[in-house]
């Protein structure tokens, strides 16, 4: 039975409507953009490659560190990982270096590494992962509500983050084992999600002035082509048709849980809610493959909500899409470079 991180099992015990703002937003944030209209033929479209994007948010549970690593090589995809900082500390060294605005010396929404061995494991699977070819982005640290921050609020929290993961290693006691090039990743980072898919008008700028080039905090009402911004690329989780209505649902993980179970654990019907989920992925995904290929985004945590019925149906979903014919499983930074060339070649798609 896996077994949840204290701050992470406290959340998942709590009712509904407490969960909500936890995790991820459960409904559209009002900022929602795209549109559902037409794109080019699928004649057109079926020259180029269908992108499937998957993220994970969180990125803390070493035995999901492996899993998707694991899943990564055997199905042929690249992942983006939005790593949250705090897990790159213990709640004493928190407590000492971290403050994010509005809130008390050390708070975190979403906790701290119980011991510096679990950080040691951490880094090194982080490490693996850019090794691998997968993308690390940043969640931010504390996993805080930033719908009022303004551009220093914002910058703060990127500063934080970059101290913590130049740290990583020295954290975690194991600082001789540093590998040459962890700083060079940790400068090369390119993105960012704002937890609860919540923004405000200081992110985009200091998210420039931290020198990123993509964000994926937005929500489109289907899947949708990145829009650019202030300089920034901004990409959307998009709704997708979930169950027998058809009823669309922010595609991640999250709030396929809340959809199906109210945000409660429900271990006794995880079943159900898997083929739920495959089938909700399937289908989003066989709309565009079949039609205006615009890329795929799906979005995933570090936790077996629903008895591990989501990881499951994601395992499967990329087990039998990955290796079809003109699909690419990409992350958010290998997306980049295949979008602007599509865009060059197919303007009228976007």
């Amino acid at each position: 039975m896996h077994v949840f991180p204290a701050p992470l099992a406290a959340l998942l015990m709590l009712s509904p409507l407490a969960l909500a703002p936890t995790i991820a937003r459960a409904d559209p944030p009002p900022s929602m953009r795209g549109t559902l209209q037409p794109g080019p033929t699928a004649a057109a479209a079926s020259k180029f490659q269908q992108l499937v994007i998957i993220s994970f948010d969180g990125a803390h549970d070493n035995k999901l560190w492996e899993r998707s690593l694991a899943t990564g090589r055997k199905v042929g995809a690249h992942f983006t990982y939005f790593l949250s900082c705090t897990f790159l500390m213990t709640k004493a060294e928190g407590g000492r270096s971290y403050r994010a605005s509005g809130h008390k010396q050390g708070a975190s929404n979403v906790g701290y590494a119980q011991s510096r061995e679990e950080i040691a494991t951490r880094v090194r699977h982080i490490w693996q992962a850019h090794q691998d070819g997968h993308d690390i982005g940043s969640h931010g640290c504390g996993h805080f509500d930033g719908k009022d921050w303004s551009e220093k609020d914002w910058s703060d929290e990127f500063a934080a983050f970059d101290a913590a993961l130049d740290n990583g290693w020295k954290a975690g006691g194991i600082e001789t084992e540093e590998p040459d090039g962890w700083r060079a990743m940790v400068d090369g980072i390119k993105g960012f999600r704002a937890p609860y898919l919540s923004t405000s008008t200081g992110l985009v700028p200091a998210e420039r002035k931290a020198g990123l080039s993509y964000d994926a905090s937005l929500v489109t009402k289907g899947p949708a082509w990145p829009t650019r911004e202030g300089g920034m690329e901004r990409f959307g989780l998009p709704l997708i048709p979930e169950g027998p209505s058809g009823r669309r649902v922010i595609g991640m993980d999250y709030n396929l849980f809340v959809r199906h179970s109210m945000g409660v654990e429900n271990r006794k019907d995880s079943a159900t809610f898997e083929a739920r989920a495959l089938k909700a992925y399937r289908d989003a995904f066989a709309a565009e493959y079949d039609g205006a290929r615009i890329p795929l985004q799906l979005g995933f945590h570090f936790v077996e909500m629903n008895g591990g019925a989501y990881w499951r149906a994601l395992e499967t979903f990329l087990a039998e899409t990955c290796s079809k014919q003109d699909v690419a499983c990409v992350s958010y930074a290998q997306a980049l470079p295949l979008i602007a060339a599509r865009k060059k070649a197919d303007p009228s798609a976007f």
